[in-house]
């Protein structure tokens, strides 16, 4: 049981560390495909956050584009084009995820101007 526990801590500090590597620590780092359905998850998560806490009713068009930076988590910062009835428009929202604690919070959802 010990050897497994080592192990498994081996390779999720390995993980962790390949990861690090990837970008400058605390930098931000491109996301290659704005299209996976993580980075889609978040920003619905965003949009619905921000349409509970404002009373807004925005409903996501698409995610632009984003980076990601490691923290004590992951934030991801997106650039999504939402509608408004409709209008659309395009915001940044910044999310904090930690997986591993299943949490998730909305630090940022701010318009961009055109």
């Amino acid at each position: 049981m010990r050897h497994h526990c080592l192990l498994l801590l081996s390779l999720v500090l390995v993980s962790y560390a390949a990861r690090r590597s990837e970008s400058a620590l605390g930098g931000w780092s491109p996301i290659k495909d704005v299209n996976d359905s993580h980075v889609t998850e978040i920003a619905n998560y965003a949009v619905s956050e921000y349409d509970k806490r404002s009373g807004a009713k925005l409903t996501l068009v698409k995610v632009s584009k984003g980076e990601t930076q490691v923290v004590a988590g992951t934030n991801y910062r997106l650039v999504l084009k939402v509608k408004n009835g409709s209008t659309t428009a395009s915001y940044q929202a910044t999310v904090l995820e930690k997986p591993w604690l299943h949490f998730r919070n909305l630090t940022s959802f701010k318009p961009l101007r055109s």
